[in-house]
């Protein structure tokens, strides 16, 4: 069984009671997000508060609010919180983000590492199948939901599978939103893309596309790029 929880530079984040684990996406999300005067940020999916609580150590002005249908992982991102140096800013809240859209609240920055499986077998724990399958949040309801909850200027920050790319850009202009930022991630120099970095915000924009690689020797043998944007959260960085 692995650790209950991990440990960064500036924070703990405690994980023995959500579905999913921190791991690579979140951190990447966590560190990668970015928007210009950033003061109220929404994390879709909460989980621990992994993402929300590297925006916070990141943006010191930001509000931030994380919501998730989970009453264990917002119990649990409400933990993490309180444990923070930040925690007069960051505030989780158990509510499905179809509800939470109606209420008359605007965000500089929304971010999601949202569930990616839709027609794979479900997992028999519930709890770890809400997280990981879209059926709770598809990507219409993400995406039309953001749209109303940012800000006219606004971004929303997503990482998906490298191979949902398309038809996530797709759908997000059907809810007048638009690419603005695509980073292709790839785990080695020789290996595919598979998860792609999204940032969409309301105005039409020819997007900046680039690529980036995690791994550039053997296991955890990270490459220098992926060393320098997450230096000033991991321990051993």
């Amino acid at each position: 069984m692995g650790s209950p929880y991990f440990r960064f530079k500036q924070f703990t984040v405690w994980h023995d009671r959500c579905a999913m684990k921190v791991g690579t996406d979140g951190v990447l999300l966590g560190v990668w997000a970015r928007q210009e005067h950033v003061r109220k940020v929404l994390d879709i999916g909460t989980g621990s508060g992994l993402i929300a609580l590297m925006l916070a150590q990141r943006f010191q002005d930001a509000e931030i609010t994380g919501i998730d249908i989970d009453p264990s992982a917002a119990e649990q991102a409400t933990d993490n919180f309180q444990l923070s140096p930040w925690s007069h800013r960051l505030h989780a809240r158990c509510i499905d983000l179809h509800t939470f859209s109606q209420e008359d609240e605007y965000f500089d920055l929304i971010v999601s590492n949202p569930p990616y499986f839709s027609a794979s077998l479900k997992n028999p724990n519930q709890q770890r199948a809400t997280a990981r399958h879209n059926d709770s949040l598809p990507h219409d309801m993400l995406l039309g939901c953001s749209s109303r909850l940012l800000s006219a200027d606004g971004h929303l920050c997503v990482i998906l599978p490298a191979d949902q790319a398309d038809c996530f850009i797709d759908t997000a202009e059907q809810f007048s939103l638009h690419a603005h930022h695509i980073v292709w991630v790839h785990p080695t120099p020789q290996s595919e893309p598979k998860r792609v970095l999204l940032s969409l915000g309301k105005d039409s924009a020819t997007p900046l596309t680039e690529h980036f690689i995690i791994e550039s020797g053997g296991r955890h043998q990270y490459s220098e790029e992926y060393k320098q944007l997450t230096a000033a959260f991991y321990l051993d960085k």
